[in-house]
């Protein structure tokens, strides 16, 4: 999920109704790929122009979302005879598969399954996680409006903690998201105006952490400043290479992280015995629309257009980002093929990680500002934002009961 995640939906919407009779009737499946296999569709036909651009501000999946991985086409072929059934029911042969890593391979599955079988479907992935992960893009709609709202966050908070720093000395850790990749971690040093300001240091999972290096440094700064601001991406390991903490790993091996800043937090009050604070972002960083990232707000946009275009084409893969220039910022969309994108993961380059490994570079920054940058805010009603809540029935089933 991403604050912009309804801008791509808007986008496939308003471009496919551009399209006319080449396109007829566009469904939305309720969470996802299930939605598909349970033929929980919806009709988008329902939606007035003005319902479009509140969807377009609204955060949070619109049309739902789920985190379910189809089987192998070996392992469970009946899984593939629901799925194309319910495709062929509905006479769909345009299929648009908003999501991260996880999904764009859902899509390849989809789109090898329909060649096999000679069914008629073009298949594109519309890239969306704040994550920033998904490879051959300069970035993923989502992260920056996510980066924006962390750096805004870890600026504010600088200033309260240096209004209110005791000769005790404190210290306050704010966790972001970010398994393997340290994207939102790094851009919370936007924040920074002066060597003195929040954040002072960061921890991404690319880089071990060296507890005792790490100490030092948060001694040195508190006492320089009388108190040091920390971010910490959820996924930092130690030498031993494990996770600092996490919650719970479910049957198929997922591993759900979180309290790694409270793991730091605790180490520095041992440690060195500041008084501590920590604040994990969650779901905030992400759902924050009401300061999303005009940047971000049209790139989202511009996937969901780009991604009825080229299917509309015949062009099957995954819409991509394509970065023109830095200043002024310039960019376009591109498209790769699912196997080159699905199920790869994008990392932190050595070149965008400080020599300490404790910050960034200028080239990190140079490249994560025009991210960032303009407001598009949504429609406020009584103070707080006017959201779109959607209470659109779905077409009738046609077929039986499925359980996924």
């Amino acid at each position: 999920m991403t604050a912009v995640i309804n801008a791509s939906a808007a986008g496939v919407i308003a471009t496919a109704r551009e399209a006319g009779a080449q396109v007829g009737q566009v469904l939305a499946a309720r969470n996802g790929i299930l939605g598909v296999l349970r033929e929980t569709l919806i009709d988008t036909a329902a939606l007035s122009a003005m319902d479009l651009e509140r969807l377009r501000t609204t955060p949070g999946g619109a049309f739902g979302s789920c985190r379910f991985d189809l089987d192998a086409l070996e392992v469970n072929p009946a899984q593939y005879e629901r799925l194309f059934a319910v495709l062929a029911t509905h006479d769909i042969g345009y299929l648009l598969y908003n999501g991260g890593n996880g999904s764009m391979e859902t899509c390849r599955q989809i789109q090898e399954a329909a060649d096999r079988r000679g069914y008629a479907l073009t298949v594109v992935g519309v890239p969306k996680t704040i994550d920033n992960d998904i490879v051959l893009t300069d970035c993923c709609p989502g992260f920056g409006s996510a980066a924006k709202y962390l750096a805004t966050s870890v600026r504010e908070v600088g200033l309260d903690l240096r209004a209110m720093t005791t000769r005790g000395g404190r210290a306050f850790v704010l966790e972001v998201m970010g398994r393997n990749a340290g994207w939102l971690a790094a851009a919370c040093d936007l924040a920074s105006e002066a060597g003195y300001c929040a954040p002072h240091l960061i921890l991404m999972p690319e880089v071990v952490f060296d507890e005792a290096a790490f100490l030092e440094r948060v001694r040195v700064i508190t006492e320089a400043h009388g108190a040091c601001v920390i971010v910490a991406a959820e996924g930092i390991k130690g030498p031993d290479g494990r996770v600092l903490s996490m919650q719970e790993q479910n049957a198929k091996g997922y591993v759900q992280l979180g309290g790694a800043g409270e793991v730091v937090a605790q180490r520095i009050h041992q440690a060195l015995g500041y008084k501590v604070h920590y604040a994990v972002a969650d779901y905030l960083q992400r759902a924050a629309r009401h300061l999303a990232s005009r940047t971000d707000a049209a790139q989202a946009f511009a996937v969901g257009k780009a991604a009825v275009r080229r299917a509309l084409g015949g062009r099957r893969g995954v819409i991509g980002l394509k970065r023109i220039s830095d200043v002024p910022y310039r960019w376009r969309t591109t498209q790769h093929s699912f196997e080159s994108v699905a199920n790869l993961e994008r990392k932190l380059p050595p070149e965008f990680i400080a020599p300490d490994g404790f910050g960034v570079t200028e080239a990190f920054r140079v490249w994560c500002r025009p991210l960032i940058a303009g407001e598009d805010f949504p429609r406020f009603r009584d103070g707080l934002p006017d959201y779109l809540h959607l209470r659109l029935a779905c077409v009738p089933r046609q077929l039986s009961h499925y359980e996924a």
